[in-house]
């Protein structure tokens, strides 16, 4: 790959540093709202919270920096039953994720740039070796200095919980791919401690079942975790992958729920599979997340490295090869030793929609077998989002791409079919190339398609609908070189656009059903179109919506689309975001993604994030106790609300940070 000087001129803001993308300091306790329209019943008690980077150091500006930095802040809003009969009052809560690395950062006041090292400094080729390595090690010597006398904060984690947020056995965890997920309570998001797939800091007592990273040298490593856990709606298990920087690469592992359904009382932990090694990947690499269906897991290796031995090689830590393949590995969920590999061209993945089987009827009648599993993922055809989340240019490759692997630059709603049985022949085997077979593969829709979600109780079965994000007016090659903002909200039909491609196959990869762009979509007037949008406003713009099922409801898509809004409009003359700046959660009609139901209108903004959940009324109750004067995960500050102390921090920080100038408060 050849690097490339980006464009822009070197004192532009970072476009995911500013605006409605930069930070805010202010973190609020529950907090009553304003609303207008009328809040639905399905609502009462749950709470919506999405997770994102907020670096609470950003005062150096030309620092390398990327959209997936940053400490974990979570903004949620409850829906509070009152005591007036059929009432719902909405409440905002913000907080940081109480992380090592945030604790240390924000009671080291002689720091001047973040501790990690930016994915930026990782992927830029114009990196030079020196200025990676000295970033690495820098790390390294405050991670040591924080565990000798004196220290305020040991940081035990490097991980800044910045990423997801899912609901398991009792507890919500944060997630991040760079270590184990962390514990938060609802509906105050306060942050409990680490959870090692036994138990978690806060929680009391010791669990000396084996935890994630096992014993030894690597443990640390091991105990590294997707930011896209899975739970399996029918059993309760949690499923996750663990990536690392040596052979064998990835361990599996699955947790399975310890509290039986209706009760909050707790059985004897146990562990289906734990650290279990998968075979045949050949080096590390940038994993962020897989696909499970009831009866199989999907591993994707793809041709995105992350491996510090690239430096050896001269390319940075983090890398695309265009000319590498793309690989599936396919396994029975308990059985990861049995993986089978699918090959095809080069291609990155970020975020996967759906699994689920396909079966076939065996000799007795009441008995099926899979036949193959399926995959809905968002494909993108080059890793051009890797650089542009962090404001550089994507390096052109020195070598002509094969013919075959020649692509337009895109991000689309990939289905794929994997044939697990009958097993090949030798004889098949051999005459494939010695590749296991990829029946389907190609694209449901010619739009722009990310940041996908399926209703929770239909996913890892064969779900009608996913929903997504896109963008209109734009290509989206013309949106990657800009902050990628979201101005649709996307329903698919995909059960109705498989079928349509089944009776008649798109040409593999390349090929697409629906050919339809964005303002023809728009355009149509059919109530049954397999592919509706909402239609953000001109000026304003969303984030990741969350499915919220009706009681009762008589469909699949019977329910309501959550996403927090913000109205750019309110932004100044030079782009940024007064302190008066606020945002907005609207509860969108996912039946026929035309009616906003009703508008809550938050104290504050909620920067443009990465990905939320929505926590039921029954999820928010029914929680594992934790003391809150343990203090394992964060500090014990004598009061009820250990953000009322965590406030005045902050506040001091930011003061030394941004002055008194209030432009990136908020």
């Amino acid at each position: 790959m050849s690097p490339v000087k980006s464009s822009q001129p070197k004192n532009h803001p970072h476009p995911y540093l500013s605006g409605n993308f930069a930070p805010v300091y202010r973190v609020l306790p529950l907090t009553t709202c304003l609303f207008s329209g009328a809040l639905p019943s399905a609502l009462a008690g749950g709470e919506y919270v999405r997770n994102g980077g907020n670096p609470v150091m950003n005062e150096t500006q030309g620092r390398d920096a990327h959209w997936f930095d940053g400490d974990g802040m979570l903004s949620g809003v409850t829906f509070r039953r009152t005591c007036v009969e059929g009432r719902i009052e909405p409440e905002f809560v913000n907080q940081y994720i109480l992380t090592d690395v945030f604790l240390s950062t924000i009671t080291s006041p002689a720091l001047k740039t973040p501790i990690l090292p930016s994915i930026t400094t990782l992927v830029n080729p114009l990196s030079s070796l020196l200025a990676i390595l000295l970033s690495i090690l820098r790390t390294i010597v405050l991670v040591v200095l924080s565990h000798l006398p004196g220290s305020q904060q040991t940081i035990k984690k490097i991980s800044v919980a910045n990423t997801s947020i899912l609901y398991h056995d009792g507890r919500a965890l944060a997630t991040c791919e760079s270590g184990v997920p962390m514990r938060i309570s609802l509906p105050g998001l306060d942050t409990v401690g680490w959870f090692n797939g036994r138990q978690s800091e806060g929680e009391g007592g010791r669990d000396a079942h084996p935890a994630f990273g096992g014993n030894g040298f690597l443990s640390f490593m091991k105990e590294w975790t997707t930011a896209h856990p899975r739970v399996d709606p029918k059993t309760s298990e949690l499923l996750l992958f663990h990536s690392t920087f040596v052979p064998p690469y990835v361990h599996y592992s699955i947790i399975p729920s310890s509290m039986t359904q209706g009760s909050k009382e707790t059985l004897q932990p146990r562990c289906s599979v734990l650290n279990a090694p998968v075979s045949g990947i050949r080096s590390a690499k940038m994993m962020h997340d897989f696909g499970v269906s009831s009866t199989h897991t999907i591993i994707m290796d793809l041709p995105l490295s992350l491996d510090p031995l690239n430096l050896v090689k001269n390319i940075p830590v983090v890398s695309y090869d265009p000319s590498g393949r793309s690989r599936f590995g396919v396994f029975p969920r308990y059985q990861p030793s049995r993986v089978l590999w699918f090959e095809t061209n080069p291609c990155c993945i970020f975020h996967t929609a759906n699994s689920w089987d396909s079966t076939v009827a065996i000799e007795n009648p009441t008995e099926e077998k899979v036949s193959a599993v399926n995959l809905l993922a968002c494909r993108l055809t080059s890793a051009t989002l890797v650089y542009s989340a962090g404001d550089l240019a994507a390096p052109i490759p020195l070598a002509p791409l094969p013919n075959l692997q020649e692509e337009e630059e895109q991000c689309r709603l990939y289905f794929y079919q994997f044939r697990i049985s009958p097993p090949l022949s030798v004889e098949e085997y051999n005459n494939l190339g010695k590749q296991n077979v990829i029946l389907h593969q190609w694209a449901l829709s010619a739009i722009p398609f990310e940041f996908p979600s399926v209703r929770d109780s239909v996913s890892m079965s064969a779900a009608k609908y996913i929903y997504g994000c896109s963008v209109a007016g734009a290509t989206f090659g013309a949106a990657l070189g800009r902050a990628v903002k979201i101005n649709s909200l996307v329903k698919v039909d995909v059960e109705t656009l498989i079928t349509k491609g089944m009776r008649s196959p798109p040409t593999q990869i390349t090929g697409c059903v629906d050919k339809r762009n964005m303002a023809e979509i728009l355009a149509s007037k059919d109530p049954e179109d397999s592919i509706k949008v909402f239609k953000m406003p001109e000026g304003w713009y969303a984030q990741e919506p969350r499915f919220v099922p009706r009681d009762h409801g008589r469909s699949e898509d019977d329910g309501w689309l959550l996403s927090y809004v913000f109205d750019e409009a309110q932004l100044d003359s030079t782009g940024e975001c007064p302190i008066s700046a606020k945002s907005e959660l609207w509860i969108i009609d996912a039946k026929n993604m035309k009616d906003v139901v009703a508008k809550i209108y938050l104290p504050q903004r909620v920067p443009y994030g990465l990905h939320g959940n929505w926590f039921s009324e029954e999820q928010v109750q029914r929680r594992l106790k934790w003391d809150h004067r343990l203090g394992d995960a964060g500090w014990d500050c004598g009061v009820g609300w250990r953000g009322l102390c965590l406030e005045n921090w902050i506040e001091d920080a930011v003061k030394d940070s941004v002055g008194d100038s209030g432009k990136v408060g908020g």
